[in-house]
């Protein structure tokens, strides 16, 4: 088995009209689907963001039941020479930056939260390169 990389990523949010709020009116990513008070998912470059409302997740038989509660994580890479302008983006739209890392290779990344206070972070392309 040859993995490319993972197609979906999932967090699970109770408010989907906040999600909807955030991930589509505020960071432009496309919606593909939404069901209102199960789930929404969003294009995100190559891959998909997952929103599901995980009383409704965990109460499924088919696909199997997956759920989550607390604050998930997840980041978004962007090409090196767009990591300044997607800073000064997020700080445009109002929304708090809470941590920024010079990690050992010399590169950098940024956190900041979601309406429902998941941990979000951008990151350049080449992070997880040796």
């Amino acid at each position: 088995m040859k993995i490319t990389h993972i197609k979906e990523t999932c967090l699970y949010i109770k408010d989907l009209d906040l999600a909807i709020d955030f991930y589509h009116k505020k960071l432009e990513f496309p919606i593909i689907r939404y069901v209102k008070d199960k789930h929404v998912f969003f294009r995100v470059g190559f891959s998909v963001l997952l929103c599901f409302n995980p009383e409704h997740a965990k109460a499924k038989s088919h696909p199997p039941p997956h759920y989550a509660y607390g604050k998930q994580h997840i980041a978004f890479e962007v090409h090196p020479d767009d990591y300044e302008t997607s800073k000064a983006k997020i700080r445009q739209l109002g929304i708090t930056i809470t941590d920024e890392v010079v990690w050992e290779t010399g590169q950098e990344s940024f956190y900041f939260e979601d309406t429902s206070g998941n941990l979000l972070e951008i990151v350049p392309k080449g992070i997880w390169s040796d």
